[in-house]
């Protein structure tokens, strides 16, 4: 273990390329024990080639990466696993095997080939499923966990990795707000209770400062910004990197920082920016990404798209800033409030069809289910298929029932992005559904 004071990571001016792409560019950052360091800024900042760079992933083209004092390009993969413990962003599910199975591929970086774990394997195999809650279930299939649950195994399994340093990019993607400040309050508690070093990528700069000790802030692949949340939060920097205006308010309970967005949720197009004329009015409902492919498509085709609701810095939710289309936005950590719910219902009553896409769901985006429902019978509604092998109800069921209430109703499953540009060119056809569908 690092010294006290001194840094588990230390990463020196670090510059990555991927052909002609520069995707780092002399970024710098270090990690002490005891420590939780979030990485955040937009899609495409860097984040996720900065976690695997440190994992010895990706060769570098300049600077250092250096872990417990060694420079991580010259180790063995097996003592880099012994120093440094990753968490991918999502992962398939593979075999349902037990959570206690599952758990103890964490500690493969120490057995000999074909040798059984022993007894100090064991025990930090329970230690880790005790710090998540899972020792008393540890014989439940990993398939049958929740998309929390799940998040809270696979936490277990890196601890067990029993490594200083540890790195989980984007571990709370595809949960609702409950499970996410669970997750990162998790991390939070191990780094300090155990003088591990967590670096953290992050989507949500609120989310970061709120559970962060300090805050790297990467834009283009460079560094823009780092220090305390107090030293980073601030209003310039959400509309630098961003492009968002936001107040900078305090929360009297803890005193930390957080930005409060307060552009207008209805924005015109982006200066410059070449808009086809619209053929139709459609609104999407996605989140967390899943819009990625089926928002820029419908505005290529020239239909006048809209997106909502959506919590500010959700991935789609910045798609929609660069795109200029009309949102309902939410604050980030809120369930959709009445006034974002009357902008949805605005943005329905202007649109001429609906389209869901595979959005995960809990009690923060519930409502977004229950509004469309209304309007099931009344506009013509596609909904993209969720998946198969990722649990997206986070509600005890009732997103699910409201999606099957919408497909009784007369809302069509079409199975890809594809079906849909083809259904919406048949249904909306001349504009011919933009008066008849109208209550």
């Amino acid at each position: 273990m690092s010294a006290p004071g001194s840094a588990t990571l230390r990463v020196d001016r670090l510059t990555v390329r991927y052909g002609g792409r520069t995707a780092l560019s002399d970024v710098s950052l270090e990690a002490r024990p005891g420590e939780l360091v979030a990485l955040t800024g937009p899609n495409g900042s860097g984040k996720s080639t900065l976690l695997r760079a440190v994992m010895g992933l990706i060769e570098p083209q300049g600077g250092a990466v250096v872990v417990e004092g060694a420079n991580v390009p010259d180790l063995e993969l097996v003592e880099r696993a012994r120093r440094v413990a990753w968490a991918p962003q999502e992962e398939p599910v593979g075999e349902n095997v037990s959570i206690l199975e599952y758990v103890r591929y964490g500690r493969h970086p120490y057995l000999a080939p074909f040798a059984n774990e022993g007894p100090a394997d064991h025990a930090a195999v329970e230690r880790a499923l005790r710090r998540v809650d899972f020792w008393e279930e540890r014989g439940r299939g990993i398939a049958e966990l929740s998309g929390g649950e799940r998040q809270r195994v696979r936490l277990a399994r890196v601890l067990a990795q029993e490594t200083p340093l540890l790195l989980l990019d984007e571990p709370t993607a595809f949960l609702d707000i409950g499970h996410q400040l669970d997750a990162l309050e998790r991390v939070r508690s191990i780094a300090r209770d155990e003088r591990r070093s967590a670096v953290v990528a992050l989507h949500d700069l609120n989310l970061a400062a709120r559970f962060a000790d300090r805050i790297v802030v990467l834009s283009h692949g460079r560094c823009v910004a780092a220090g305390t949340p107090e030293e980073v939060l601030s209003p310039e920097l959400l509309a630098d990197v961003w492009g968002i205006v936001a107040d900078l308010r305090r929360d009297p309970a803890t005193g930390l920082p957080y930005l409060v967005p307060v552009l207008p949720m209805d924005r015109p197009p982006l200066a410059g920016a070449a808009r086809p004329r619209p053929m139709a009015r459609v609104h999407v409902i996605a989140g967390g990404g899943s819009g990625a492919e089926l928002i820029p498509r419908l505005a290529r085709e020239g239909f006048e798209v809209s997106v909502g609701a959506v919590h500010l810095f959700d991935s789609d939710a910045e798609l929609g800033e660069r795109l200029g289309v009309a949102m309902a936005t939410e604050t980030p950590f809120t369930a959709i409030s009445p006034p974002v719910a009357e902008h949805l219902r605005s943005l329905l009553e202007a649109c001429d069809a609906i389209v869901v896409a595979p959005v995960p769901t809990g009690s923060g985006n519930l409502a977004n289910w229950s509004i469309v429902a209304e309007w099931a019978g009344r506009r013509p509604i596609a909904l993209l298929p969720m998946p198969r092998d990722l649990p997206w109800d986070f509600t005890g069921g009732a997103a699910a029932r409201l999606r099957e209430g919408i497909l009784r109703s007369g809302g069509e499953e079409l199975p890809g992005v594809e079906d849909v540009v083809r259904w919406l060119r048949i249904r909306l056809a001349d504009g011919a559904t933009r008066t008849a569908s109208r209550p």
